[in-house]
Parts: structure tokens; sequence; C-alpha cells
């Protein structure tokens, strides 16, 4: 059963980094990781699933933008969501593959849902994007690379 709450917990802690909580997935799958409880590859796809359900919620946020990007808890500032508007528009839906990235990443899901990306690519380009830095993460932790 303990070994159930380790898996939940990194979904839960995967799931809210893409969201408007600040939450750091990298450092628990880092140590899960070096645990060595639990088989990485599985560790892996439950820290993209729940980051990349993460970002869904963004991006729906970006659909309902108007009503509350005003809000305090909104997870970007305006200026950020300009930035990442302009970064969207200059490179189209690709730049989700940057969804992973600091500062950018959870900016740029928001402004996909603004400007009404499919709901398709988007999840497929950020499934990519997240579940790529975890391979990497899980594989310099591992010592892969």
């Amino acid at each position: 059963m303990l070994e159930g709450l380790g898996l939940l917990g990194l979904f839960l802690v995967s799931f809210l980094a893409a969201t408007v909580f600040p939450a750091q997935s990298e450092a628990l799958l880092g140590g899960l990781l070096l645990a060595g409880t639990y088989s990485p590859v599985t560790l892996v796809i439950v820290a993209s699933v729940g980051n990349t359900l993460g970002s869904v919620v963004n991006w729906l946020l970006g659909l309902a933008v108007e009503r509350f990007s005003e809000r305090r808890w909104f997870p970007v500032k305006h200026h950020q969501l300009e930035r990442a508007s302009r970064w969207y528009h200059k490179y189209g839906r690709w730049s989700l593959l940057m969804s992973w990235a600091p500062f950018i990443g959870d900016p740029l899901t928001v402004a996909a849902g603004v400007l009404r990306e499919p709901f398709w690519s988007f999840f497929l380009l950020v499934a990519i994007a997240k579940t790529g830095r975890y391979i990497l993460l899980a594989a310099a932790v591992l010592n892969f690379i």
C-alpha cells in the first residue's frame, strides 16, 4: 500500500508543477529513482501523465482567459502571457515542444488555450515534451548519460 502512495505523490506533485501551484516534480522523481523502489519506466510514465494533465488545466484556463486573467491565483501574469503569445505566433504549435521549460512552459500552455489550439495537437506535443524531459532526467539520475 505504501508503494502506491509514492506513485500517487509523484503524480500529484507532477500535476501541480504544471499548474498554478509551485512544485518541483524533478526532485521527487530523482529521489524515487535513486530509492530504487519503483521501475524507472513506471516513474517516468506517472510523472509524464501528471505533468501533461496539469498542462491541460492551463490550456483550459487559456480558453477562459478573459474570465480569470485578473485573478490573483491565475498562473500566468499578463506580461508572461504576452511573451508566450508572441513566441506561439512566431513558431506556431511547435512551440509547445518547449512546454517543459521553466518560466516559458506554463505560459505557452495557457497561450495555446487562448489561441484556441486544437486539444489533440496540444495534448500530443505537450506529452512529447514533458515525457522527453522526464526521460532525460531519469537517464541523468541513473547515470545513463
